[in-house]
């Protein structure tokens, strides 16, 4: 399969509206590169140059460039380098590998497949982390944007009572239910295809929500998520750079959480709060 992927400089005020433009028009992850460029991604050329052409309908001229990738066997590719990850309590173990467990050891048996979510992205650790910190025993937990399910096995293992795990891309749902099924937590946890934001309020009440996606898309979902809340209840985003953590914290505060605790893992920024 060819792949395009489309490189976008857009001014500093708009890169925010582009980025979540892109995040809304593809349902994919938007890479924001330290030079200001974002890059998304077309399954063909058609694709690249429609996404293009709504793009300048949409906002106008804007600096563009589009890259035909390598085409790559993405069924096998990538399992390369992936090995066994310590986080905190957690060993992440993939499936083609043996590992004898250490007393106390929570282990995760994954095969991440194309989801996302295989304990090797700063993001996944810090939320990992994170949910070993605030998550307690009894809680109800909502996964947003489970990619491989990792967050909502983790949440089973650490006592919460039941676990809803929603993801949007259809084609990560298979690969986190034999997760879920694999590590023994099919009881307490189910996974949904859906959107978050419509499915969200539809699973309330929960007493905590993660949200290892984006900045934007985290931020768009504030105010679902702290309805979906009850009152004290905790929420962890991570999915954000370091360098975001000051745009991210006012709308937080705003939206009436607390603070409670953060974690930074290469540069990736995760943050624990509670509903005020």
């Amino acid at each position: 399969m060819t792949w395009f992927a489309i490189e976008v400089r857009p001014e500093p005020a708009r890169r925010d509206a582009v980025a979540a433009w892109l995040v809304s028009r593809t349902g994919q992850a938007v890479e924001e590169r330290a030079d200001g460029t974002l890059v998304s991604f077309a399954l063909d050329l058609a694709g690249a140059a429609g996404l293009e052409e709504a793009l300048v309908r949409a906002h106008g001229p804007v600096p563009l460039a589009r890259r035909e990738l390598a085409e790559v066997d993405w069924s096998t590719a990538w399992r390369a380098g992936l090995g066994v990850r310590k986080v905190g309590r957690f060993a992440i173990v993939p499936t083609w590998i043996a590992h004898q467990a250490e007393p106390g050891e929570l282990v995760i048996t994954l095969d991440p497949e194309m989801a996302f979510g295989s304990g090797e992205h700063g993001s996944t650790r810090g939320a990992l982390r994170l949910l070993a910190r605030h998550l307690a025993p009894g809680d109800r937990v909502l996964d947003l944007g489970s990619g491989s399910a990792i967050l909502s096995i983790a949440a089973a293992m650490l006592g919460a009572s039941r676990v809803a795990g929603i993801e949007l891309d259809p084609e990560a749902i298979p690969a986190a239910v034999q997760n879920v099924e694999r590590n023994g937590v099919a009881g307490r946890v189910e996974i949904m295809e859906g959107d978050a934001a419509a499915m969200a309020p539809l699973l309330a009440p929960a007493d905590l929500i993660v949200s290892n996606i984006l900045r934007l898309v985290n931020q768009a979902l504030l105010p679902v998520i702290h309805d979906a809340l009850v009152p004290g209840g905790r929420a962890i985003f991570s999915g954000m750079e370091q360098s975001e953590a000051g745009l991210f914290r006012g709308p937080l505060e705003a939206r009436g959480f607390v603070i409670l605790d953060d974690v930074v893992d290469e540069n990736w920024w995760s943050v624990a709060v509670r509903r005020g």
